[in-house]
């Protein structure tokens, strides 16, 4: 019978004609062959082990198919983080691609393909364990079937590598000992901390899981997409854990002994929150400009999506406490409206109640349904205006919500179990969920899910008889210190996964209080961020994607066409080359030294002529903006192709290099090579293809 889990321990041989991959803990188990340099994968009782003993390994990845190769994606490097129940959880800390080809193929697609993949491994945030089931909650590893491999109990949406995984996963059908070679990782955010509450040792975990299904940077996925998938899904689980004697990182690993646990009687204490952007149809688009361009498209045509997602939510979930902070006015403004006309089409009928306060024309809205007709009738939509409410540094004010949807945090209550031995008993369950979001779900949402989590441990550590009825774990400084910092870390973390910048207001979440130099670097980051969104984002979207398998490069032919190289016009090109060189000249014309009065004037003429030419080039920057975003090349945005377009056609008019761009247009049109409407930048988006699982 093939082992459940994954191996913690795998030798690679390899040769010229194949890679062996075998556990030396389970020297009769039959290894995994990948032939080279076809790729194809098999299962041999006892293969023949020419070659060389390459290394041994933390695990597969997985295995990805690029434009001239197939590459093995293995974990050369995992850090151990921390004991859940005696389970080992990991980071992985380095990775290595192995080739099927033994001379390695180049060509300068090739190679920023795995450019892009090495730079996703180096930077995702990513965990692992071969015993512990990270993709599911203790609530829903508590209904899952023990006796199915490991992957196979996986949380589809949190199981990050399951397109690299695909090979393996196709093979288990007919070679069922395939399975301790997969190895499920989650994408997110892992602290396991050992600390002490009033003399009770607790294991404190905090796990965020980011959804692989519409996953991407912060202005390239917005809302939701037509299969009902928010970009930037989170879920949160805090835990506690109370009499755990094998958690932190000293301790045994549970899994790599036989017997039982014990007699040692313990409680875990969950709960769970989500995040994910408001599902309309919505959309920022840079144009260089500090604020981005919003478009919100028709609330009608995002219904049929938006049930979509909610009838997930709602079966995984139970009901739904809809928690919106977007600004009541303004551009987002639209984002608002069209959440709650969405909120009140899918519910049967609606009761709406708002409230007004000294700072806010509307501090909260409702939306309820007025009776449990149908499934969509378990939404329920709180607003709260956190932009005026919060004004002035007041971010305690945010705990108005608490008071807000009070009642819907008692019935919700939370998971309790008891373990003791071999057996666990689950004292109650937690019977819905706290949707949070604000227009990128990371600031905003950050405050108030650590406000949630912490009046929910406080309500956990009462109910168990930790503390007393009225106490706070906020009076208990070390415990608040490890739990606002664990906050924190994990706001970080969602945040440089969409944004690329560190999360915002987390001086308010460490500290319990807005700073000035929490003002300081907020204004720090939020700068980093508008470079980074503008000039950066597109090559992470093309990594995500390609990790994920959105993008298949394609192998059946090879052209001589290169999909990520710049063909935007010369003349386009060179503008900001222009510009830079204009800023120089004028400083040089400041800081070169004079030999007399004529030269004076000669180098006001000089600085003058050069300050035109740099305010010129300014002006341009900023009129054809979308010419100069850094756009993903794989799978293009609509909105980004049809901007691209719009502002080279706009371009084409411009009094200065308007003339000479028409006549560069038309001559590539006379030797045949059509751009599409000045699409020539974007051709290669028909080679994106959506991989359907």
């Amino acid at each position: 019978m093939a082992s459940r889990n994954p191996f913690r321990d795998i030798n690679i041989t390899a040769s010229s004609t194949h890679y062996v991959f075998r556990s030396p803990s389970s020297p009769n188990a039959p290894a995994l062959v990948v032939d080279r340099p076809s790729g194809d994968v098999k299962m041999v009782d006892s293969p023949k082990l020419g070659g060389k003993r390459v290394t041994s390994i933390a695990g597969i990845l997985g295995m990805i198919r690029l434009r001239l190769d197939k590459y093995i994606i293995i974990i050369t490097k995992a850090k151990l983080i921390g004991r859940i129940r005696g389970h080992s959880l990991y980071k992985v800390e380095a990775t290595e691609f192995l080739p099927m080809q033994e001379r390695a193929l180049h060509d300068p697609d090739e190679d920023t393909y795995l450019a892009l993949l090495r730079m996703h491994l180096r930077t995702a945030p990513m965990y692992f364990s071969y015993s512990f089931d990270l993709t599911n909650s203790f609530q829903r590893q508590a209904a899952a079937e023990d006796s199915l491999p490991l992957w196979q109990r996986t949380d589809e949406r949190f199981f990050w590598n399951r397109y690299i995984s695909s090979d393996l996963i196709d093979l288990r059908s007919s070679a069922p000992h395939v399975d301790p070679y997969i190895l499920p990782v989650i994408f997110g955010y892992l602290k396991i901390a050992t600390t002490v509450l009033k003399n009770t040792p607790i294991t404190f975990v905090l796990i965020t899981r980011k959804s692989r299904h519409r996953a991407g940077t912060r202005y390239l996925t917005r809302g939701v997409d037509e299969n009902g998938n928010a970009s930037n899904f989170n879920e949160t689980e805090q835990i506690a854990i109370i009499g755990d004697s094998t958690g932190g990182l000293g301790g045994f690993d549970q899994a790599s002994i036989s017997g039982s646990r014990g007699s040692e009687k313990v409680q875990i204490l969950s709960y769970v929150q989500t995040r994910g952007s408001v599902p309309v149809f919505w959309s920022e688009i840079n144009n260089l400009s500090y604020t981005p361009k919003l478009v919100v498209r028709g609330v009608d045509a995002a219904i049929p999506a938006a049930k979509a997602h909610f009838d997930e939510q709602i079966r995984l979930y139970g009901d739904n406490y809809l928690v919106n902070l977007v600004n009541q006015k303004g551009r987002e403004e639209r984002v608002k409206l069209g959440y709650e006309q969405i909120v009140k089409k899918l519910v049967s009928s609606s009761a709406e109640l708002r409230q007004a306060s000294e700072k806010s024309s509307e501090r909260f809205r409702e939306i309820e349904p007025t009776a449990r007709e149908q499934k969509m009738d378990r939404l329920h939509y709180v607003y709260f205006d956190f932009h005026h409410e919060c004004r002035g540094l007041r971010w305690d004010r945010a705990l108005l919500l608490l008071d807000r949807i009070g009642d819907g945090l008692v019935q919700q209550k939370y998971f309790h179990s008891i373990e003791g031995g071999a057996t666990s008993t689950v004292q109650c369950y937690q019977h819905s969920v706290v949707r949070t979001n604000c227009m990128d779900c990371l600031d905003r949402t950050n405050v108030v899910q650590s406000m949630l989590a912490r009046w929910t441990l406080n309500r956990q550590m009462v109910d168990i008889g930790v503390l007393a009825p009225g106490e706070n774990i906020e009076a208990h400084t070390n415990f608040e210190f490890m739990f606002r910092n664990a906050w924190a870390d994990n706001a970080d973390v969602v945040s440089r996964a969409y944004s690329g910048t560190g999360a915002l207001k987390t001086d308010f979440t460490r500290t319990g209080k807005r700073t000035k130099a929490g003002a300081l670097a907020d204004l720090s980051n939020s700068i980093t961020r508008y470079f980074r969104n503008n000039f950066a984002d597109g090559p992470r979207q093309d990594a995500y994607d390609l990790f994920l398998g959105n993008y298949l490069p394609s192998a059946n032919h090879i052209s001589s066409s290169l999909t990520f190289v710049d063909r935007r016009p010369i003349l386009i090109q060179s503008v900001p080359y222009i510009f830079y060189a204009a800023v120089f000249m004028e400083f040089a014309a400041f800081v070169l030294p004079r030999q007399s009065d004529a030269s004076l004037v000669s180098i006001r003429i000089f600085a003058l002529f050069w300050l035109a030419v740099a305010v010129w080039a300014a002006t341009f920057l900023k009129e054809y903006g979308m010419l100069y975003v850094a756009w993903p090349k794989l799978n293009v945005p609509v909105f980004a192709a049809e901007g691209y377009n719009e502002a080279l056609n706009k371009a084409k008019k411009d009094p200065v290099l308007g003339k000479w761009l028409q006549q560069s247009s038309g001559a590539k049109h006379q030797r045949g090579e059509s751009i599409s409407g000045g699409n020539i930048r974007l051709m290669h988006l028909e080679e994106g293809k959506k991989r359907i699982e």
